[in-house]
């Protein structure tokens, strides 16, 4: 423990690096339209473009990161994040189109995010650590406290140096992935496969019943966390009536601030964590904030529900990459890779769905929220299926 700690800081301050290049850019969307004229379907463009580069590195990742190795798979993400986030201050101002300098600088900074997002969780599972599950509810705790850090941070320089000279605060966030790819360079990286395990192969892992399910569920996590967040600013100011700055900060930061501690007190407590049971728990946890948030006809009650909901996801994701790694031993990094790219499909999937659900009933937030109760619905069935598949190999 105490030679892979560097490599464990590492680790936490990867995902926080994760959260930056996320969530810095969509706080600055406003500024760009009015900065460099751009309509809002070119500012959108943005975000379509940043999630199908993560899910093509999602892809991609399967079949390169076992050759280049983790060491090197982490060090170009980070140097990817560095390079995307100072283009991101120079390039749209030296470029006679702009948005040609927004579109480099997010394929930069995506193609990070998305290394980041397969090569660290994989990292953090093969350290020494004294419960895997618990590392790994630690680690991704941080990507929620990055998320809070980013908005709160960026939102006093805003407030102090003013909102125009956004390039000088990108250029301080580049620092962050610049240090940590130095202390990615140094640290100890132990092999995920371990000596007495065969590692499995892709066609044999894409076979396997069991990682299909996992597939699902890291689907199913997705949805039910993103669904919830992309839309919970809008449903706030909308459906219950709340001022736009109050409803951020009740709404996605609330949720991102109380999944952090979820995925804390998981990461802490020292209790053996069944993960199977957990999982289900949290899914019929998160179908219950679903229908508090749609039905409620109290404020305070549905705010309540955001909260709740980001209790219910907080193990999702980390508990099913812990889960899929104690089930198929010797998947290697590209078993994280797929249900990386299972994941990243439900976080577009879920928003999508609830999006089109409430136009198809008059731009009813409620009424979306209530169809977007089937990603924690296939959540509960998918565990189940899951246990039923163990108990037959048990007999």
């Amino acid at each position: 423990m105490k030679t892979y700690r560097a490599t464990i800081r590492a680790c936490f301050t990867g995902f926080v690096i994760q959260a930056i290049v996320n969530n810095f850019a969509p706080l600055l969307f406003v500024t760009f339209s009015a900065a460099f004229a751009l309509p809002l379907g070119k500012i959108t463009l943005l975000v379509t473009f940043n999630f199908l580069l993560q899910l093509t590195v999602d892809l991609l990742s399967a079949f390169f990161l076992d050759k280049i190795g983790s060491r090197a798979a982490a060090i170009l993400a980070h140097c990817f994040c560095a390079l995307g986030l100072v283009s991101l201050g120079v390039l749209p101002q030296i470029l006679p189109d702009p948005f040609v300098g927004l579109l480099c600088s997010t394929a930069l900074y995506g193609i990070g995010g998305g290394l980041l997002e397969v090569i660290i969780s994989p990292i953090m599972e093969a350290c020494p650590t004294d419960n895997k599950e618990k590392a790994m509810s630690l680690l991704h705790s941080f990507y929620c406290w990055g998320s809070v850090a980013v908005i709160a941070v960026s939102t006093a320089f805003f407030v102090l140096a003013g909102v125009g000279r956004w390039p000088y605060l990108a250029f301080f966030w580049a620092l962050l992935p610049i240090f940590n790819g130095i202390a990615f360079a140094q640290a100890p990286i132990a092999p995920l496969i371990g000596k007495n395990e065969r590692q499995i192969s892709k066609r044999e892992l894409l076979h396997r019943s069991d990682f299909h399910l996992l597939f699902v569920l890291m689907f199913a996590a997705g949805s039910c966390e993103l669904a919830i967040t992309q839309w919970a600013s809008s449903f706030a100011e909308k459906m219950l009536a709340i001022p736009k700055s109050l409803g951020d900060l009740m709404g996605p930061m609330f949720f991102a601030f109380v999944m952090g501690c979820g995925r804390l007190f998981f990461g802490k407590t020292k209790r053996a964590l069944n993960l199977r049971k957990l999982i289900f728990l949290s899914g019929c946890l998160c179908l219950a904030s679903y229908l508090l948030i749609a039905l409620s006809p109290w404020k305070i009650a549905a705010l309540f529900g955001f909260g709740l909901c980001g209790l219910s996801v907080a193990i999702l994701w980390p508990g099913t990459y812990s889960l899929a790694s104690a089930r198929i031993r010797g998947g290697g990094t590209a078993m994280f890779a797929l249900l990386a790219l299972g994941g990243d499909i439900g976080c577009t999937s879920g928003p999508t769905f609830l999006g089109f659900f409430s136009s198809a009933f008059g731009d009813d937030l409620r009424a979306g929220v209530l169809g977007a109760c089937v990603f924690p619905v296939i959540l509960i069935c998918g565990v189940l299926l899951l246990r039923r598949g163990r108990e037959k190999r048990s007999e």
